[in-house]
């Protein structure tokens, strides 16, 4: 029975404990350690997160409460007498074997149910941006803008100077993603997203930012030399900014693809005449 109530005492204080956090908070504790949201994604990954935290916090607290239980109940007495053993006692042994399986089990079916959501596709984005990662640079070509441009613009970057990646608030946006080199790692911090940029694939998928501002993103996936300095600026502003820009780059004669992006459909290295598959 002590047990029992301990079990309960520990979910209700994690479930109170933890009611009053959110994603856009503009306190870190109370977004437990999470950047402030920006994206429509970031609700799904969000009760992911929350709901680890509370599964952790219980499984903390029962255990904690289980072993000060254990010290103070079971402590040296003056009569020196032994506490009865629980050796060889199998509705334990199967509890203990049985109860992390079922934990494990849990958390893999809602992250692949928060995996799939996150994932889901818009039928028809408002716009499509080409991302190209390659050694040690990004390149973010805007396709499909020919009611702001006419054609295609690109922005593009260096190790020393990063390159920016401008993208219309609350308008939906699908970025496919390419690498002629090495595997990169496509990673937004603020959209509660990233992807693997691999070399020979294209990987896409689709979100609406929903929050104006300057964020910066980066390579999660240890690319080479110049890895840590393979960042991005990413500018989530009003569509009127937004078309300003692109006209911006069209004046700067950015028009098309850029290097970089023109190769990414060709791994390094092979030749073009069929090894690439």
């Amino acid at each position: 029975m002590a047990r029992k109530k301990l079990a309960i005492f520990a979910a209700v204080a994690a479930v109170l404990g933890l009611s009053g956090c959110s994603p856009v908070d503009d306190h870190d504790i109370k977004r437990l350690a999470l950047p402030i949201a920006a994206s429509d994604r970031t609700d799904t990954m969000w009760d992911l997160w929350l709901g680890s935290w509370i599964a952790v916090l219980v499984i903390f607290l029962l255990v904690f409460g289980l072993i000060v239980y254990a010290s103070v109940r079971y402590r040296r007495r003056s009569d020196d007498e032994i506490p009865s053993q629980v050796r060889y006692n199998l509705p334990i042994e199967a509890l203990y074997t049985i109860a992390p399986v079922i934990i494990v089990a849990v958390f893999f079916f809602h992250t692949v149910t928060a995996q799939n959501e996150m994932l889901r596709k818009v039928e028809n984005p408002d716009h499509t941006i080409e991302v190209v990662g390659s050694k040690w640079q990004w390149a973010f070509n805007y396709v499909d803008e020919k009611a702001t441009t006419g054609t295609d613009v690109f922005d593009v970057g260096t190790p020393e100077k990063p390159a920016e990646l401008w993208l219309p608030v609350d308008e939906s946006v699908r970025f496919n993603l390419m690498s002629p080199d090495v595997i990169h790692s496509f990673w937004v911090p603020e959209f509660y997203f990233k992807m693997d940029v691999v070399p020979g694939r294209q990987n896409s998928f689709d979100l609406t930012p929903t929050r104006e501002g300057t964020f910066t993103g980066r390579c999660a996936e240890l690319c080479g030399l110049y890895h840590s300095r393979m960042i991005f600026k990413v500018k989530v502003v009003s569509r009127a900014e937004y078309d300003a820009h692109l006209k911006q780059l069209q004046a700067d004669g950015d028009v098309g693809a850029p290097k970089g992006a023109k190769e990414a459909r060709e791994i390094a290295g092979l030749e073009k005449d069929g090894e690439q598959g």
